[in-house]
């Protein structure tokens, strides 16, 4: 927040009150100011100082009572935004907001999760998104839609058709026979923490569990791990599984982004960023097995 026209308020240790803090605009001040005349600007907290035993409480309040007008503001907004260049898509319904049904994408979920208060109702068996997001979704809607029609059943099946027996399911399918066997080469000398979460190339976050002490075979890493290349070292392989959503969350995020040593090996210490993505791929696979276990048997 921007500093105030007042004078920093000098408060005593002891003094009762609350710290108020939200982002600077003049009608947003002006509205505080009125609603608390003893509050002062801490430029030492850059935040604003209402005394009171109570002011914690009215700060609370209030602040709920601001983020309640503001999402009514930007739902109005959003529906005039709507109303002058609408979204016709067969995958958008709109109610008393915006509704999104697609079928399975991992384009669409990143596209998604990107967009302010979008979030999955499990009962309506769809996104929704409120109008005060509509500017965001409007941008981001034709990767949506695009990568939406590339998901139809249909299309899915037209793709099988043209790509069987091609090169590319061939490779594919190697692949995912080699992710099944859950190894990866690991360098002899600089081996990762076991039992803890790690990120990795090819797969994602993982934990080792074992390291063999086998010597990967360098034909296998040539074709399936490009951060193998090194001739000067041994690769081991090591034995991985995803890490699970409690692992991720009880992981201390890295201070800085890994660097090409890190990249060279094929592991590293995951940063905040990294971190979200986990838990959320880690959340939804959790969701979807806890779905299945307690679906009706047919």
């Amino acid at each position: 927040m921007e500093k105030s026209e007042h004078k920093p308020a000098r408060q005593k240790q002891d003094t009762p009150g609350a710290l108020a803090n939200f982002p600077y605009d003049r009608m947003t001040v002006e509205r505080f100011r009125a609603a608390f005349p003893r509050a002062r600007w801490s430029d030492e907290r850059r935040s604003w100082f209402v005394p009171g035993k109570t002011a914690a409480r009215r700060v609370d309040r209030w602040l709920a009572r601001e983020a309640e007008l503001l999402a009514i503001h930007g739902d109005s907004k959003g529906r005039d935004a709507y109303s002058f260049d609408p979204i016709s898509s067969p995958y958008l319904e709109v109610a008393e907001d915006l509704r999104i049904r697609t079928p399975y994408s991992k384009t669409i979920l990143r596209e998604l999760h990107e967009i302010p208060w979008a979030s999955w109702d499990d009962e309506l068996r769809a996104w929704r998104v409120p109008f005060r997001s509509y500017e965001e979704l409007r941008r981001r809607w034709p990767t949506i839609e695009e990568a939406a029609k590339c998901s139809e059943p249909e299309e899915r099946k037209r793709r099988r058709e043209a790509e069987k027996d091609s090169e590319a399911q061939r490779a594919t399918r190697l692949r995912y026979a080699e992710r099944r066997r859950q190894r990866y080469p690991l360098s002899a000398e600089d081996l990762p923490p076991m039992g803890r979460p790690v990120a990795t190339e090819q797969y994602g976050g993982v934990v080792f569990t074992d390291v063999s002490g086998e010597v990967a075979e360098p034909p296998v890493m040539a074709a399936f791990y490009p951060h193998a290349t090194r001739t000067d070292i041994d690769y081991v392989w090591g034995t991985w599984c995803s890490a699970t959503l409690t692992e991720l969350i009880r992981t201390w995020p890295a201070r800085r982004e890994a660097g090409e040593m890190e990249h060279s090996r094929g592991w590293w210490r995951p940063t905040l960023g990294e971190l979200r993505i986990a838990r959320r791929n880690a959340r939804v696979i959790e969701r979807r097995r806890r779905n299945r276990r307690l679906s009706p048997m047919s």
